[in-house]
């Protein structure tokens, strides 16, 4: 027997977009707690080894990722900050429009909040507080945050779900 469910209220679909909102929100505000962390107890480029593999750094990034454009004379905090405002704008109304999608959504959530999250420290302080350090042997990957982690697992999401049947 095939049953058609009712088309969703109006009122529901904006309860949806509050729970992706809310999940970017907590992104947010772990990866703002975990930077006052360390920058409490941490002195620029201090070191301290947690593994054989992995160390908590205080770091500042004034480029994107792995430092990208990091010696461009400031230009790159205003233009960082643009990019992120417009992918978040972007991001958001994407999220309106496909909130009942689940995991894209949930994403989408994830790399709002990095987003948003390193758009933050680039206004309050023109540079990102990275402070994971991952390592193996010499070679140590390039420090990153909690926003950096939320970005990075809501792309491989994105990828995951895109492999997905579409119905």
């Amino acid at each position: 027997m095939n049953t058609l469910s009712p088309a969703p209220s109006p009122a529901s679909g904006r309860g949806e977009l509050t729970r992706w909102l809310a999940i970017a929100a907590i992104v947010i505000i772990l990866d703002q707690l975990s930077k006052a962390a360390i920058t409490s107890h941490f002195a620029l480029h201090e070191s301290l080894a947690v593994t054989s593999f992995f160390n908590l750094v205080l770091a500042h990034n004034t480029g994107a990722a792995f430092s990208f454009l990091s010696d461009a004379g400031g230009m790159q905090r205003w233009l960082f900050s643009i990019i992120a405002v417009v992918a978040s704008v972007w991001i958001v109304w994407l999220l309106r429009k496909h909130q009942s999608e689940k995991l894209f959504s949930f994403a989408l959530a994830c790399i709002l909040g990095g987003a948003l999250g390193n758009l933050i420290d680039r206004i309050a302080y023109g540079y990102v507080v990275d402070f994971l350090d991952f390592y193996w042997g010499s070679y140590h990957f390039a420090a990153f945050n909690v926003a950096d982690s939320a970005i990075t697992c809501g792309a491989g999401l994105l990828i995951l779900e895109s492999f997905q049947k579409k119905n």
